[in-house]
């Protein structure tokens, strides 16, 4: 196995834009996907596993085992409202062939279902993070870049690690169209601010109100879910060797 697919459903879906939700720095990303996952009590119809993953599994208290694994959801906004598909999982792939794997496979599905728009979300490492961060985007052509700015993101300069930055590269590559969105945070723990004002932003592209009541209970669960892998507790130990060992964050 390199990277194995199970699709339990097809959906029929309206134009669908599809949310990336991996792990990356202050877990920003991945707070917002379970949070959209949640609140708009999405549906998963597909799970993806990939000899590039972590190479180990954990035990639960009922005697039972999680393994590392991507998935994908899809919510239905009706109203002639483009749909969502939601890409979340618990690990990116830990080699550059796995990631760019990863992201083709998920092109390729989120293509059947007639997904030509992609959203990247992360983190940006700063040391000092004002209360209301600023926020930052980058994107696959100028007419959504632009959209992006007339929303008050700033233009992100620099590199965009791991998947937040392989999906809009790709993107172009693959014909669709997409943005990545950035918001500062120290990066070492789940940032619940930092994904409050990503989820801000993010609703006001599409148009929704998303109700972020609920959201330090996403951010909660993140956190659980990540020291049951082990995951914040290697990184505060191996701070200074983050990038060569998380390559993958963003």
């Amino acid at each position: 196995m390199v990277c194995s697919i199970n699709i339990s459903e097809k959906p029929q879906l309206n134009d669908p834009i599809l949310i990336e939700g991996l792990p990356g720095i202050g877990f920003v990303a991945n707070i917002a996907a379970l949070h959209l996952i949640k609140e708009y009590k999405a549906t998963k119809f597909a799970q993806i596993f990939s000899s590039t993953f972590q190479d180990f599994a954990i035990t639960t208290p009922d005697g039972g085992v999680r393994s590392p694994i991507n998935e994908l959801y899809y919510v239905k906004c009706g109203d002639n409202k483009r749909d969502l598909i939601i890409w979340y999982g618990n690990t990116q792939a830990l080699t550059t062939v796995g990631q760019y794997e990863l992201v083709g496979k998920v092109f390729d599905i989120c293509a059947e279902l007639g997904c030509k728009f992609v959203v990247s979300i992360g983190g940006f490492k700063k040391d000092e993070v004002l209360a209301v961060p600023q926020i930052y985007s980058t994107a696959t052509d100028l007419e959504t870049m632009q959209a992006m700015l007339d929303l008050d993101t700033k233009v992100m300069v620099g590199h965009v690690f791991g998947i937040a930055g392989i999906s809009i590269g790709l993107a172009r590559i693959r014909d669709f169209q997409g943005f990545s969105l950035l918001v500062d945070t120290p990066g070492m723990e789940p940032d619940v601010n930092a994904t409050r004002y990503a989820l801000l932003t993010l609703g006001k592209y599409l148009g929704v109100s998303i109700d972020l009541s609920g959201l330090e209970e996403s951010g909660r669960c993140i956190k659980e879910m990540l020291e049951s892998f082990g995951i914040i507790r290697s990184m505060t130990e191996e701070k200074k060797k983050e990038e060569q060992q998380l390559r993958w964050f963003i």
